[in-house]
């Protein structure tokens, strides 16, 4: 019974030092897998803030092109309502036609950005010229349309605003860690912003503000 008591008590010694042994393995696993676990969480909460970003954007700009395609529309009805009362400013009338031809959705947002504020300065030219012209301030039908395209330059200001933000956070997100270094694996690449060009980041006051501000 000794012997058996002594051989127990042996190999009970003898396995105390491999469990002192595992300690150390185990805590290294574990905090492996931790490691693992928050890289992957912070992956993973990084991918969504991105995609969320990218529909974002997508989303401006949808509203964006709505913008300039209802602005696209209108601009005929306006040279054609001012068309006979302005003789001899051709060139005005002119320009925002050759502005309005150049739009096209399908170009690349730059060009897009390019094309939207030469028509914007040329609408200011016009808005400008016609304010000269008392029978044409004075016609309803053109008063109504100048209105109507003074709110879509508005909506496009604000839009475009709103877009240039989240094409912002997108670019920064997708610039610092950890996007950097999943930008390449999932093909991010920096968006470009909807610049306004010099002049027309506010939009072309109507004729109804120009008489509000200089009075009776």
């Amino acid at each position: 019974m000794d012997r058996d008591d002594d051989g127990d008590s042996t190999t009970g010694r003898a396995r105390r030092p491999g469990a002192r042994v595992n300690a150390p393995a185990l805590a290294a696993a574990f905090a492996v897998g931790l490691v693992i676990a928050i890289a992957l969480f912070v992956a993973i909460a990084t991918y969504n803030d991105v995609v969320a970003l990218q529909r974002r954007i997508d989303k401006a700009w949808a509203n964006i092109e709505v913008s300039l395609q209802q602005r696209h529309d209108q601009l005929p009805a306006l040279v054609d309502a001012v068309r006979g009362l302005m003789t001899f400013e051709r060139d005005v009338l002119t320009a925002v036609t050759a502005a309005r031809a150049a739009y096209s959705p399908t170009d690349p947002i730059p060009e897009q950005a390019a094309t939207a504020a030469a028509t914007t300065r040329a609408i200011r030219s016009l808005f400008a010229t016609v304010e000269r012209y008392p029978e044409i301030k004075s016609a309803g039908n053109v008063l109504a349309l100048q209105h109507e395209i003074e709110r879509l330059e508005s909506m496009i200001a604000d839009r475009r605003e709103l877009y240039n933000d989240q094409v912002y956070r997108f670019n920064t997100r997708i610039g610092q860690v950890p996007g950097v270094l999943l930008a390449s694996l999932f093909g991010w690449i920096p968006r470009v912003f909807f610049d306004a060009g010099p002049g027309t980041e506010q939009p072309p006051r109507s004729l109804t503000d120009e008489a509000d501000e200089t009075g009776p």
